[in-house]
């Protein structure tokens, strides 16, 4: 296998035939999961399926059609099943991996729209449901909105541009594989994958995706609590790329108006000889919690910079 370095990343040679691996996290799709491994076996070297502790027929009808199946006998959650998938992709030295779901609003035969980028030079490409107007009036209403605040939030960590942060429909390249590590179990993967896509400074691209959303509504999630999984993590997130700002602004601000609290309370002794304890209180509560706030700053940056080998020893 031959690859050259090129603006830190590798890239495969022209006349190397990458190895693509079609990778489908899977919950009681048995319905449908068949179908879907038979047209990506035509894109793809070998089709992996994550039985995520289905409890009907998944991994049966998957190792049937001819899928290898990483079977998990509890359903720990779409996040494990991403992880898993990546772990599969890198032990068997995949140059590209290709993720879609098994519900059956993928389409299979649009793998190669995917994977084309990647041959030109992207990191990661993402079937978006919003490129194309055709595409976008299709979108449920309800979903839309989801869908649209979830990338909007995940833009502010990212990708300025992406359009939709919540696609399953992607492909990866060997650079993304080797260089993204991921953490979080549930459904804020998606974008926990673009954050350290981001901050690895890996390049990505979209693609128009068609959805067959003439399905019965197959998503199991809760868009409230998806939504606060996804605003968790790109909080987390920026706590740790930018400790000072996200800890210290506010640190300092919160010491500002203990100031101010305690101006009014010896403004108020010294004109009227009156002890607001209320005041004194609150100032103190204040500028307690603005000190934390400043200490827990110093402390992340500096374990962060130690992690990153900024502090040399």
């Amino acid at each position: 296998m031959i690859f050259f370095l090129r603006d830190n990343r590798f890239s495969v040679h022209p006349s190397h035939k990458p190895k693509i691996l079609i990778c489908i996290p899977a919950f009681n799709e048995a319905k449908s999961i068949a179908d879907i491994i038979m047209k990506a076996k035509q894109y793809g070297d070998e089709v992996i399926v994550y039985d995520d502790g289905s409890s009907d027929d998944t991994y049966q009808v998957a190792t049937s059609a001819g899928a290898s199946v990483i079977r998990n006998p509890e359903n720990k959650g779409y996040g494990v099943a991403i992880r898993s998938l990546f772990q599969a992709a890198k032990e068997k030295d995949a140059d590209i991996m290709v993720t879609l779901d098994s519900d059956g609003q993928h389409n299979p035969d649009q793998i190669l729209e995917l994977v084309a980028p990647l041959k030109q030079g992207y990191d990661i490409v993402i079937g978006s449901r919003y490129l194309r107007n055709d595409d976008k009036v299709k979108v449920p209403r309800l979903r839309s909105l989801g869908i649209r605040t979830i990338t909007k939030l995940t833009q502010s960590a990212s990708y300025k541009g992406i359009t939709d942060s919540q696609s399953g429909f992607r492909a990866y390249n060997k650079a993304a594989l080797s260089t993204i590590n991921l953490f979080h179990d549930g459904m804020s993967v998606s974008t926990e994958i673009l954050l350290r896509a981001s901050e690895k400074k890996l390049s990505i691209i979209e693609v128009p995706i068609t959805i067959n959303y003439d399905l019965a509504d197959t998503s199991t999630h809760n868009p409230v609590s998806h939504g606060i999984s996804v605003l968790y993590s790109v909080l987390q997130f920026l706590s740790l790329r930018h400790p000072l700002a996200f800890y210290g602004l506010p640190g300092i601000a919160l010491l500002g108006v203990a100031a101010l609290f305690l101006r009014n309370a010896l403004h108020l002794f010294s004109t009227s000889g009156y002890v607001s304890t209320n005041m004194i209180l609150i100032s103190v509560g204040i500028a307690v919690v603005g000190v934390i706030l400043l200490a827990t700053a110093a402390i992340v940056y500096t374990l962060v910079a130690l992690l990153k080998d900024k502090i040399k020893y």
